[in-house]
């Protein structure tokens, strides 16, 4: 499969669990992938923490989809979880180079390519969790190329004790009538199911003084109405 070029204007586009139109979503490869396109502002990918305290990177709560071996992410050892050859995206193993990777790693291609880091906060964490992982990015010296991204309010509301300035987005699936209120009592931006986006949401957000990113949008048709409604980033697979 090919990337599709679109008229993007001035929207950034974020490679969705990295360029895994191409490569092995949430791998090393797909993020060089994408790392390798200055098409590519950012990279979104997903977090979560395995059962001895491990921050790894991968999208399902089972591995059983992308790893054929059915392991529990967070109540799995990271040793364990280490050990498990993904599938390429044909389905079958033989890449030893396709691992689940650490947030180390990722948070590594990114600042190597100087790619936005979208990081999604699975599931609901603890407090503390956040915060380490928070350090854990400070640490290598990119926290302020990252924006955190969640369906839990919760975790974002945890983000916000500590770091009312990070940059952070509401994950939500379909538009409520109170969430505008959340974005604004949090200080959020949104980050919403596309099919789900008006132009009416995006101006409303946009008057909140707040950005407005959208996922997963992979035809180019869907991309560039995008574009003219005006949101501010559009998360992909394939469009650059």
């Amino acid at each position: 499969m090919n990337t599709i070029k679109i008229d993007k204007g001035q929207v950034k586009m974020i490679a969705h669990r990295g360029l895994s139109g191409l490569e092995k979503e949430n791998t090393c490869a797909a993020f060089v992938a994408a790392g390798n396109r200055e098409s590519y502002y950012g990279i979104e990918t997903d977090v979560h923490r395995t059962a001895d305290g491990q921050f790894v990177i991968f999208h399902d709560d089972n591995t059983a989809r992308v790893g054929v071996d059915s392991l529990i992410i967070e109540n799995s050892s990271f040793e364990t979880l280490r050990k498990l050859q993904l599938t390429d995206i044909d389905g079958k193993r033989g890449r030893i180079d396709l691992l689940i990777p650490t947030l180390e790693e990722y948070i590594g291609i990114c600042k190597k390519y100087e790619k936005h880091c979208v990081l999604e906060l699975k599931n609901q964490f603890k407090a503390s969790d956040i915060y380490r992982m928070v350090a854990a990015i400070d640490k290598l010296g990119y926290l302020e190329h990252v924006t955190f991204i969640s369906f839990q309010l919760k975790n974002l509301v945890y983000l916000r004790r500590r770091y009312p300035e990070q940059s952070a987005q509401y994950l939500l699936d379909q538009w409520g009538e109170d969430s505008l209120d959340a974005l604004t009592k949090y200080n959020l931006g949104l980050d919403i199911r596309y099919t789900s986006l008006t132009k009416e949401i995006v101006d409303q957000v946009h008057a909140a003084g707040l950005e407005v990113n959208c996922w997963t949008v992979n035809a180019k048709e869907d991309g560039e109405a995008l574009v003219k409604m005006g949101v501010d980033y559009i998360t992909t697979n394939i469009l650059e």
